[in-house]
């Protein structure tokens, strides 16, 4: 692996805690530092940017289950945000498509583009009936 590497101690340091507190949150699932071939944790700098948003909601007065679920809640942020920016894109990339195919078919002559709708039948599900056709409940 390369990149930079912090031992337990310099990443507390880091990050305003003591290296105890580093191990309680590893326990708890907050950081997952890497370890070394002599199973030594070695923290990331992601992982000290963690440390210190932890530090930060804590010095705001959450507790640690509270923390869990702000960080949990931002996660879950980034990625819907993700999936935003990538069907924003893929909108893009369709309407530009669809402009290139109307101004190909503006050159070609052809018939004026009309638009058609789909028109489409719903079921709704029935409630099953007994013998007498009463329905059930």
């Amino acid at each position: 692996m390369t990149g930079e590497w912090f031992l337990i101690g310099i990443a507390a340091q880091m990050a305003g805690m003591h290296p105890q507190t580093l191990r309680v949150y590893e326990r708890r699932g907050l950081v997952q530092p890497s370890r070394s071939a002599g199973n030594t944790r070695r923290y990331s700098p992601d992982d000290v940017a963690l440390l210190r948003r932890i530090q930060q909601l804590s010095d705001e007065g959450l507790n640690l289950a509270g923390v869990e679920r702000v960080l949990d809640l931002e996660k879950r942020l980034a990625r819907a945000e993700e999936r935003a920016r990538r069907a924003e894109r893929r909108l893009t990339d369709e309407r530009e498509w669809a402009r290139h195919e109307i101004a190909q078919a503006r050159k070609a002559g052809k018939a004026e583009l009309v638009r058609v709708v789909k028109m489409t039948t719903a079921l709704v599900p029935i409630a099953p009936r007994d013998r007498r056709g009463e329905t059930f409940r």
